[in-house]
């Protein structure tokens, strides 16, 4: 069971501190109440660093799992709390069988499956959390939860798959830029006292110069630039952990060649779906619109979402503030123009979402099969250059001894 940290009062008011292990917060507050005190704040001590640590090893295909067998329990009739209770039991996971004894324990608190869950975002995905709300809210938390997994399944076979097939140029990439960085910092200086003849007379060539003065930088300041590089990156992701970081990397994802565009499409697949889903329950417009823009997970496409929503709200259309963004793709606003005049927005939203995923799947492999060639290519013209401003010289100084 957790440790529970609590500061309380007693009768004179003097402060009292201490710990209680407990299963839920609901026990603390008892305990205290029976030794006369007034709590003025109880926190769990221990639960949420092991649980934080813990979570980080929760795989996509096992959350998957979860949503899924969750579904399947509510639509059996199984009680949630008695549904959340057999998923904690059966999981051989420890960090997972902790989370969701802590979820069951703020449930049967009062809150909500979704205001649970987002106390632990390390396990459950943003995107998890607004699907999972909008299903408690609309009346159809089992398919809500379908659709979670179906979300969490795709997202862990594409990043399989892109791992896999990234596996190679990622070997290639390391081991150029290993190679080259030995040729830089030991083979190229050992050149420097050959080509000094040349140097002083002027007529070493430019793309030699250029070498030299790198592998002499590398030499002197690598690695300081190593840590620089280091130390900047750490800072530049804490940076995108803020919302002005955050809002500048989604709307960077998108611009990126070939890879913005597969991003991008999985945003938009993820939004038509869940707005369907939740327009076919009945949820009104405006509320779908909030879920499903928070659905995306990129604060630039919520953004324009949310503005579509005041829009809507005036009386507009919305396929027009959509088409206004310029991120939702033209045939995407044209099929959800003609499925608001047809009345049956609900049912084209989820096609146009089976679309794009086939869409991203074709681009993806493209990607792929494209970016093996272009490593081989890249670094086959720097290991190019690295021979070409070695011999150009040495050329030279043979013709020069010729003479």
């Amino acid at each position: 069971m957790p440790d529970f940290a609590y500061i309380a009062r007693d009768f004179a008011g003097q402060k009292v501190t201490g710990r209680i292990t407990a299963q839920t917060e609901r026990e603390v507050l008892a305990v205290l109440d029976q030794k006369s005190l007034f709590p003025v704040q109880v926190s769990s001590e221990t639960s949420a660093a092991t649980t934080a640590w813990r979570a980080r090893r929760v795989g996509g295909q096992m959350m998957a799992t979860t949503y899924g067998q969750l579904a399947d329990l509510l639509r059996s009739g199984v009680p949630l709390l008695r549904s959340i209770d057999v998923l904690q039991r059966q999981t051989s996971h420890s960090g997972l069988k902790e989370v969701l004894g802590r979820v069951k324990a703020d449930v049967e608190e009062g809150s909500t499956l979704a205001d649970a869950m987002a106390r632990h975002p390390r396990v459950f995905s943003e995107m998890a959390v607004n699907v999972v709300r909008a299903g408690g809210e609309g009346g159809f938390l089992e398919e809500a939860l379908d659709q979670v997994g179906d979300f969490t399944e795709k997202q862990q076979d594409l990043k399989s798959r892109t791992l896999g097939a990234l596996a190679y140029p990622a070997v290639l990439a390391g081991i150029g830029t290993l190679v080259v960085t030995i040729l830089l910092v030991f083979f190229v200086p050992k050149f420097a006292t050959l080509f000094e003849r040349l140097r002083e007379r002027g007529e070493l060539p430019t793309i030699t110069e250029w070498l030299l003065w790198l592998s002499e930088n590398l030499q002197a300041y690598g690695l300081w630039l190593l840590g620089a590089l280091a130390i900047g990156g750490y800072f530049f992701h804490k940076w995108l952990g803020t919302d002005e970081g955050r809002l500048w990397g989604d709307r960077y994802k998108l611009r990126l060649p070939l890879v913005g565009g597969i991003l991008l499409n999985l945003a938009v697949s993820r939004f038509c779906r869940v707005l369907g889903t939740m327009l076919k329950n009945g949820v009104p417009i405006l509320r779908s619109l909030s879920v499903s823009g928070a659905a995306t997970t990129n604060k630039v496409l919520s953004m324009a979402i949310d503005k579509a929503g005041e829009n809507v709200t005036a009386g507009a259309t919305l396929a027009k503030p959509l088409a206004e963004s310029k991120y939702f793709p033209p045939a995407v606003v044209e099929m959800i123009a003609v499925a608001e005049e047809a009345n049956s927005l609900d049912k084209v939203l989820t096609d146009i979402s089976d679309g794009l995923d086939r869409r991203t799947w074709r681009q993806l492999d493209l990607a792929v099969r494209l970016l093996e060639p272009l490593m081989l290519v890249v670094l086959a013209g720097i290991v190019l250059v690295v021979a070409v401003a070695l011999l150009m010289p040495i050329f030279k100084l043979s013709s020069t001894m010729g003479k």
